[in-house]
């Protein structure tokens, strides 16, 4: 079956990559011409794809990189897997999914089933979408959605083994969708309705944020009433029923638990329904950075001025190199506002914005662990006695306190 995929980010690669695994020819499009020309050498940007894998995926013609939109011509199954970010408000940015819509209508030819998997708000299949499409007088499409379940780096659920929700504006394009994930996911959950499979996803996300901010409250606290959120976490774990935990760090990165709640809020206040929870816990978890900032301050007497602090690991997440919506940007901000020296360490990121990535240095006034990528040694520190707080989320123990 001829596949095109409509971005090569993240999801769209990945899901790619797994459909021609399983034989499907697929077509991957992207208007990046970086990204690929990195493709076509076998070079990606995503965790967990091999290159080696990749090229003869490639030489043996089951997967294309392309910027070519021709090439998605005569396609059986398009879909859209472009970013659906925030724009500079913090309201949805759906610019990417109507260009590649917009694209679509205009020079796409034939009969073909569309699926979207970028990550929007209930209603953008049936109400968005589809009447841009309808525009078309050279093509006709059946609809679906399949909210992407990508976890980039988790190498314990990956895109087979993650059960994926599915449905159709009608049967018949339930069930095409279905036929065609089930080549390559073992678990397919079919929704009742289009909205309920958009509304699920974002809704996943918006309960991690409201946990998480819950749990950034109470580190806060915490450290005011001179306990360990953390110690008091593991011990609420030990109930076997009613609790989840969730451990405080200093915010949410990524494209998905910063992002998606926004979603939800934007079409809840669209019919009149503020969605007080989910701005609350936006509002908590973007205030950690400067919250933790001064807490640090306060450790060194009420002034961190020409104070060297290096970061450990500043990606959004451990095994990625993903910078989105990332924490430790805002982090960094709020600790040379206080007048410290901050330089960081992260072996996947290397590079970001003027700043570049350098060694562990044993000398630094303080250690501060954010994302600890297995690549990270820190027995530099260790052997040094370096002064070092942990701040990552993971609740690993490295031999230093949780600060939070």
């Amino acid at each position: 079956m001829k596949i095109a995929v409509l971005g090569q980010g993240y999801v769209g690669l990945t899901l790619s990559i797994a459909a021609s695994n399983v034989g499907h020819t697929v077509i991957g499009f992207d208007i990046s011409s970086e990204i690929i020309n990195a493709l076509s050498v076998g070079v990606s940007h995503v965790p967990g794809i091999n290159k080696s894998d990749l090229i003869k995926l490639i030489d043996s013609n089951q997967y294309l990189p392309t910027t070519d939109f021709s090439n998605v011509i005569g396609a059986e199954i398009l879909i859209i897997a472009v970013p659906t970010p925030l724009n500079n408000n913090r309201k949805p940015d759906l610019s990417f999914l109507l260009d590649a819509t917009k694209l679509i209508a205009d020079k796409f030819e034939g009969n073909a089933l569309l699926v979207n998997e970028s990550t929007s708000y209930p209603g953008t299949l049936r109400n968005l979408i589809k009447p841009l499409l309808e525009k078309s007088k050279i093509a006709i499409f059946e609809y679906a959605s399949a909210p992407e379940r990508v976890d980039p780096g988790n190498i314990d659920w990956t895109l087979d083994k993650t059960t994926r929700v599915i449905c159709g504006l009608s049967k018949e394009a339930t069930k095409k969708a279905i036929d065609f994930y089930s080549t390559f996911c073992k678990h397919i959950y079919e929704a009742p309705t289009v909205e309920v499979a958009e509304a699920s996803k974002i809704f996943e996300n918006t309960f991690r944020q409201i946990n998480i901010a819950l749990v950034n409250e109470f580190s806060h606290i915490a450290s005011n009433l001179g306990f360990s959120a953390n110690e008091a976490i593991k011990a609420a774990s030990t109930k076997p029923f009613g609790f989840m935990p969730f451990y405080p760090s200093i915010g949410v990165g990524g494209h998905c638990i910063p992002v998606d709640p926004s979603y939800l809020s934007y079409i809840s206040e669209k019919f009149g329904i503020p969605a007080k929870f989910i701005e609350l816990a936006n509002e908590t978890n973007r205030s950690m950075s400067f919250k933790v900032a001064d807490r640090i301050k306060n450790l060194f007497g009420g002034s961190l001025e020409g104070k060297r602090i290096q970061i450990a690991g500043i990606a959004y997440k451990p095994g990625v190199s993903d910078m989105r919506e990332s924490p430790a940007i805002s982090f960094i901000q709020e600790l040379e506002s206080l007048g410290a020296q901050v330089f960081w360490h992260d072996p996947l990121v290397k590079v970001f914005g003027n700043d570049s990535s350098i060694p562990l240095d044993s000398t630094v006034n303080l250690g501060l662990i954010i994302t600890p990528h297995p690549q990270i040694d820190f027995s530099i520190w260790q052997k040094a006695g370096t002064r070092v707080l942990d701040l990552s989320a993971n609740n690993q123990n490295y031999g230093w306190p949780k600060f939070l």
